[in-house]
């Protein structure tokens, strides 16, 4: 990588999953940024699966299923095929979903939103659902997600009249296991940006860091997402200096090479 690139010489953490960090990773190292890849959780099932296998059993009841995230998408299929069944099976329902990256996921199983707002947070949602209050009123709603979600979205389907079933298909965990090459450069050398993607980032990087959090974090920005990842790093006493005005990783890209990228002038091409 060019020393011109944008982010050139910006060493940034990024706090994802193990699994879903790299293609954060590979967009900023493409900008020429130095990447440090400290995973702060990990998915994993849930603790039961009694409740999504007997939402499985009835998924001829329902009239929406309704996802917030990639994750829900793809645990709630694996499942759906570990019953023998498959994606097919939900191509007789109205589909929702909350973002891109969730959208995407659906396309991959031949699963097309009808509603998908603009802005891409569970409040966004509830106003579209707002306007098709006839298609929600007495409907059942299948919300497969995280354990220990927020109540936002359930609780505002249910204030619009829907019947909605929370089915828990993955937990988000702490990550323990970490790279030790990678924790040393976090904790003896300056980070420019630390990004969160999730409130679960945020709660259990702020746990892993422990006493060195100041001196990790130091005059870092801390770069979210989007709102509701930022009012939970506040929460855990973090000042955030960034929120993405498109809530999806290109958007938290752009939004950290607006604010630390070098402009690249006629001379430098």
């Amino acid at each position: 990588m060019t020393a011109d690139a944008p982010l050139s010489g910006q060493r940034i953490v990024v706090t994802r999953s193990r699994a879903q960090a790299r293609r954060l990773s590979v967009l900023l190292e493409a900008d020429g940024a130095e990447v440090i890849e400290v995973p702060a959780i990990r998915i994993v099932p849930p603790d039961d699966y009694g409740p999504v296998d007997r939402a499985i059993e009835r998924l001829a009841e329902y009239r929406w299923a309704v996802f917030t995230s990639q994750n829900a998408v793809t645990e709630f299929v694996d499942r759906l095929r570990a019953r023998g069944g498959d994606a097919s099976l939900l191509g007789r329902l109205r589909i929702a979903s909350i973002g891109p990256a969730t959208a995407q996921a659906l396309l991959m199983h031949g699963l097309r939103p009808s509603v998908a707002p603009a802005r891409f947070v569970a409040e966004a949602l509830l106003e579209a659902f707002g306007e098709r209050a006839q298609e929600v009123r007495g409907a059942r709603m299948l919300l497969p997600r995280a354990a220990a979600a927020r109540a936002v979205l359930p609780d505002g389907l249910r204030a619009l009249g829907a019947v909605v079933d929370v089915v828990p298909v993955y937990r988000v965990e702490p990550e323990r296991v970490q790279d030790p090459g990678a924790w040393t450069r976090l904790l003896h050398g300056t980070i420019d940006a630390v990004t969160f993607t999730s409130p679960s980032t945020v709660r259990h990087f702020v746990e892993l860091a422990g006493a060195a959090g100041s001196r990790v974090l130091g005059d870092a920005i801390i770069a979210c997402i989007g709102p509701v990842t930022a009012a939970a790093a506040e929460e855990c006493g973090l000042s955030v200096g960034l929120i993405a005005k498109v809530y999806t990783i290109p958007g938290l890209v752009d939004a950290l090479r607006g604010r630390l990228g070098r402009a690249v002038t006629a001379v430098d091409r």
